[in-house]
């Protein structure tokens, strides 16, 4: 990340991404990065939550309230506001990773931190975490 805040994006996510994404707070402190047409999917899907449930008014605040429309640039550079820098606690080295409809950004001490502490789990993940998966 440059001084300005501005990640350039991995090639594989340029095209997707050029008409424009939506960055938001994800969970474990990185940056959700998602297409706008994936952003809306996920959009709809909060709305089916009851408004009576208390964990899903609070998720949906602070999922929503740190959402960011950014285009990337003709260098496929966004910018990331500086509230998702803070959050994320992105400095200038970051990691990038693919999550299956969303690309994550995190600060890479911290994502080198997280992958250490879940490998050993992701081991001995069973098909219950992920049914029908294996």
């Amino acid at each position: 990340m440059d001084d300005k805040g501005r990640l350039i994006l991995p090639a594989k996510y340029r095209e997707e991404l050029a008409d424009g994404l939506v960055l938001t707070r994800g969970q474990e402190r990185c940056i959700y990065v998602f297409s706008a047409e994936e952003f809306q999917n996920v959009h709809r899907q909060m709305r089916q939550a009851p408004l009576t449930s208390r964990q899903a008014r609070d998720y949906i605040r602070v999922f929503l309230s740190g959402a960011s429309d950014e285009v990337p640039d003709k260098q496929g550079r966004v910018t990331i506001p500086p509230g998702l820098r803070d959050y994320g606690g992105l400095d200038r080295e970051v990691t990038v990773i693919g999550a299956g409809d969303r690309a994550e950004i995190w600060d890479t001490a911290a994502w080198n931190a997280y992958l250490e502490e879940k490998e050993s789990e992701f081991s001995a993940t069973d098909e219950e975490a992920i049914p029908g998966l294996f």
